[in-house]
């Protein structure tokens, strides 16, 4: 993806040339709610199910930045929450929080890779934390699993193969082949992160209350959003990351699927 080229991203004192650590935090965002059986009913990534995930980790990130300018006289810190050229999974791996894997998510040992990803940077020097090392060992259920044969090889992702790509960021026309096998997802898709072993095992529900799903995101049909008023998509995605995905773009993505059962 174009934004991914931004050369900002190949040096962190392009974005703060002032920083000398960068300080990592991972928000546990999983909800233990099961979509429906039935190929009649829309799918929404987790990550969407609930209040948008920039307005909460922004929120915190800016009183952690605040506290940590207020500890004395030239300090400085920025924070990022996925709004910046700082490459999220890269720093999560070098700082200790879990490890970069073959599906290209960051798994941590605590709550798998159900996660949202900040950074506070600072001029501050601070000891850092051993890098993380890599669990995911010969497995390639993620690999496997993928409809449309993303995963290209372990740890890299065509992103026009990606559902996740085509449902969320692709303003034009979802390829044929891509379309025939979207399996009811509207809204990003889950599928390389359910089939992992370790949120199989290490998934735990959120402590944040505003990631609880809004009700009518866990089971919606592909009928009733193949037909969603512009003014209903208002009103169904309140202070929602999902408003990312315009309306044209969701009646396109649940006629797709009707299509394509």
């Amino acid at each position: 993806m174009n934004w991914m080229e931004n050369p900002k991203r190949q040096d962190i004192h392009s974005v703060m040339p002032s920083v000398r650590s960068v300080i990592c935090v991972a928000l546990n965002y999983y909800t233990p709610h099961d979509r429906p059986e039935g190929n009649e009913y829309a799918k929404i990534s987790r990550y969407g199910w609930g209040r948008d995930y920039h307005r909460i980790l922004h929120k915190r990130l800016k009183a952690y930045a605040n506290w940590l300018q207020a500890q004395g006289e030239g300090v400085e810190a920025r924070y990022y929450a996925d709004t910046g050229p700082v490459q999220d999974k890269v720093w999560a791996e070098r700082s200790g929080i879990g490890w970069i894997a073959k599906n290209s998510n960051v798994i941590t040992r605590e709550y798998g890779s159900w996660v949202f990803l900040g950074e506070v940077l600072t001029n501050l020097e601070l000891t850092p934390d051993r890098p993380h090392t890599q669990h995911c060992g010969t497995c390639t259920r993620c690999i496997e699993a993928c409809p449309t044969q993303a995963i290209t090889q372990p740890f890299v992702v065509d992103a026009n193969r990606c559902i996740a790509y085509h449902t969320i960021e692709n303003r034009s026309e979802i390829p044929p082949d891509i379309a025939a096998k979207m399996q009811g997802w509207v809204a990003g898709c889950d599928i390389c992160q359910e089939v992992c072993p370790w949120n199989q095992r290490f998934a735990q529900e959120t402590n944040v209350a505003e990631f609880q799903p809004y009700s009518w995101n866990i089971a919606p049909t592909l009928k009733e959003l193949a037909t969603l008023s512009d003014d209903e998509w208002s009103d169904r995605f309140p202070a929602s990351a999902l408003r990312r995905i315009k309306p044209d773009m969701l009646r396109r993505n649940a006629q797709v699927n009707l299509k394509n059962p």
